[in-house]
């Protein structure tokens, strides 16, 4: 047995012990959502040839199984190969979305952002789950998740996110770069994960608008909360960058990053000036008539 096949079969025993009850059928579920191209239904899970039970042993595996998920958490955590000095940890999290229309005694459903329109918007009814993955290459589609969880009602994607965001890091050795879409763009998540050991890169929307500091006080009337208002829709507004790069990226062309110090979102923020760093990479989203920023 070569190397690579001892260490996959390592990896599937520890996972097995640390499934719970009913491991066995929950192992066998696994390999048969692995190895199914299409999933329709629980029963047709039952037909895969690497499923040795019958279809009552998939309900009992979803209803006993208990995973033990921070030790699970762990055993992902170790299977990351320690980084080179000049390389750093890719993580990135995310929010999806599993409609869930067609099921209204479904408990707990959640009104989650989708393409299905209800009353004239894009929005659907279902299960949302938070996600936090390790990212090993920079091409292609694979990744590790380190965290999937479901985000109950009484929570939202932020929260849940800077939850895992916590988890992860407090077993890494390395600070490591976290990627995260515009939905996580705001105020509220900059500043619950500012003392997240994590560096972040968070795309913006184009609507967005970021503030510079405000000037000194001059003794007269409230003191102002903002200063230079940049909308990143309107390069017009942008302030003189303290530092551009140019990138030569075989798929964009040459893609010009501004980078700008100081600046702040507007609603609730509270930090320090070293955490308002950010970075602005725009002829990418020039080319289909948008600014984004990061």
């Amino acid at each position: 047995m070569n190397q690579s096949a001892e260490k996959l079969c390592n990896f599937r025993n520890e996972t097995y012990q640390l499934l719970g009850s009913a491991k066995d059928a929950t192992f066998d579920l696994m390999d048969a959502v692995l190895t199914t191209r299409n999933v329709n239904s629980l029963a047709e899970l039952s037909l895969s040839p690497v499923f040795r039970r019958k279809w009552p042993s998939i309900y009992e595996a979803i209803d006993d199984c208990q995973p033990k998920t921070n030790k699970l958490m762990k055993l992902y955590l170790n299977q990351i190969p320690t980084p080179e000095p000049e390389q750093r940890i890719i993580l990135a999290g995310d929010h999806t979305r599993w409609p869930r229309t067609e099921a209204p005694t479904l408990r707990d459903r959640t009104y989650e952002h989708g393409a299905k329109v209800i009353s004239g918007k894009p929005i659907t009814l279902g299960h949302g789950y938070s996600s936090l993955a390790w990212i090993p290459e920079g091409q292609g589609s694979w990744a590790l998740p380190l965290r999937h969880e479901r985000i109950y009602s009484h929570e939202t994607p932020i929260s849940r996110a800077v939850l895992q965001l916590k988890q992860v890091c407090r077993y890494l050795q390395q600070r490591p770069i976290t990627l995260w879409d515009s939905e996580y763009g705001c105020a509220s998540f900059v500043e619950k994960t500012a003392r997240i050991n994590a560096d972040k890169l968070i795309r913006l929307l184009p609507s967005r608008c970021i503030y510079a500091e405000p000037p000194k006080y001059q003794g007269k009337g409230r003191p102002r909360k903002h200063g230079q208002k940049m909308k990143l829709c309107d390069p017009n507004t942008w302030a003189i960058p303290v530092e551009i790069i140019e990138v030569d990226d075989p798929t964009w062309g040459i893609v010009e990053i501004s980078r700008w110090r100081r600046f702040h979102l507007s609603i609730g923020t509270v930090l320090s000036s070293k955490d308002c760093t950010g970075l602005c990479p725009n002829s990418a989203q020039l080319k289909r008539g948008k600014n984004g920023a990061i």
